[in-house]
């Protein structure tokens, strides 16, 4: 079973994007590439990642990411610190 991490990714246009993945730095250059990263990084481009969080199996990851959608800007800005 393979591990997988929640991350969250401040955008050109300071929004913050959450995703899971099992290989977070191969999912980030996804983003950034462009070709096979998320719909939303169109029109904006990733920045950095301010949050990896890790030790989820996909079912967990996949609770936690909602988890994370669900809080108002404030609390991603005080969760990523």
């Amino acid at each position: 079973m393979s591990q997988w991490y929640v991350y969250i990714i401040r955008a050109s246009d300071q929004s913050l994007y959450t995703g899971i993945t099992t290989d977070v730095e191969r999912r980030f250059a996804e983003h950034k590439s462009g070709r096979v990263g998320a719909k939303y990084f169109r029109g904006r481009s990733p920045e950095q990642l301010v949050l990896v969080e890790s030790g989820y199996d996909r079912s967990s990851a996949s609770i936690r990411e909602a988890q994370i959608k669900k809080l108002t800007r404030e609390q991603k800005l005080q969760l990523v610190g």
